[in-house]
């Protein structure tokens, strides 16, 4: 069993854990990002921490994992080789996240949906609504980092490696745009510690 300490180890020890002034994807900022690619980029790490999304779900007769683009994707494959089940991948088309490339989620299948780092939980709904249009049955949700703190209610089964109370600003009342700290666009460049 992993617990959060040991998740929060690896994102330290790989360098993912970044400080300064971000724009989140949910167009949102912060003073911390966690770089989940400094992660996934170490496939020892990424069985580690599949393992034990895997684990809690054993027992509920996962029939596909589904992960959106992009880290989405190498978890849902992961936690579906240890379940021995199938990955599917929930890709964006004009702004809607589909399945493509002759995937197929029928109706009824018991779907487990994978991601990385969850801070409104944006990505994890578009795929709930794509398995809600196949009308398969949901099983729950797994991320790696809820930087929520807990709060993103999705209606269904939730569990996350680790969770955290990352403070997120709205654009216009960002203090760290008052405080004229530049501000980085995640994923652009990497200094180590």
């Amino acid at each position: 069993m992993l617990n959060a300490d040991a998740v929060r180890q690896i994102f330290l020890d790989s360098n993912a854990l970044l400080t300064g002034h971000f724009r989140l994807s949910s167009g949102r900022h912060s003073g911390e990002y966690w770089e989940k690619f400094w992660v996934l980029q170490h496939p020892n790490h990424v069985q580690t921490l599949c393992t034990e999304i895997a684990r809690r779900f054993e027992n509920e007769n996962v029939e596909v994992v589904l992960g959106p683009t992009t880290g989405g994707i190498l978890l849902a494959f992961e936690v579906a080789r240890q379940l021995g089940v199938r990955a599917v991948y929930a890709e964006k088309e004009q702004g809607e996240r589909l399945l493509r490339r002759g995937l197929e989620l029928a109706p009824g299948t018991r779907t487990l949906i994978v991601d990385d780092i969850m801070t409104s939980g944006g990505a994890v709904k578009e795929c709930l609504d794509l398995a809600n249009k196949h009308e398969a049955t949901v099983l729950g949700t797994a991320v790696l980092v809820d930087r929520s703190g807990g709060t993103v209610n999705l209606g269904v089964r939730q569990e996350a490696l680790l969770t955290v109370v990352a403070e997120t600003f709205a654009p216009e009342s960002c203090p760290l745009c008052a405080s004229n700290v530049p501000l980085k666009q995640p994923g652009t460049s990497h200094v180590k510690k």
